[in-house]
């Protein structure tokens, strides 16, 4: 069973709860921020394997967050933590906005369980090398 650590950032507590059963019970450890501040934060204390992020969320923004975690961070020579956009917004043109502002996935409210499981462990699989 793959396992790593995801820092999943949500504000909304049923989404959070959600995301937050499926991948713990897929074996990956979970570590959780509200805001995007919180995700700056916890990004740099915890070294997630990977980033679940909101793109709305209370004070910065999903898209400010993941700019911010990307200036700072130092993974001494290692690819640089994948962040994966969750959002409700479900137009091509969201899709692509997501890919351009830096995201590495793109996950779309109401969640498929099986399609979020199933980037996860790509993009997680592909940071290891497994």
């Amino acid at each position: 069973m793959t396992t790593g650590r995801i820092l999943v950032v949500e504000d909304n507590p049923k989404n959070l709860k959600l995301v937050r059963d499926v991948l713990q019970f897929s074996g990956y450890e979970v570590v959780e921020a509200s805001t995007g501040e919180d995700s700056v934060r916890l990004a740099r204390e915890r070294m997630p394997d990977l980033i679940l992020m909101d793109l709305q969320l209370p004070g910065i923004d999903g898209v400010e967050a993941l700019h911010r975690i990307r200036a700072h961070d130092d993974r001494s020579g290692a690819a640089p933590v994948p962040v994966v956009a969750v959002t409700a917004f479900a137009m091509d043109q969201d899709r692509q906005r997501a890919f351009s502002s830096g995201f590495d996935g793109y996950v779309q409210k109401p969640i498929n369980v099986r399609g979020l499981l199933q980037q996860v462990g790509e993009l997680i699989g592909r940071r290891t090398g497994d």
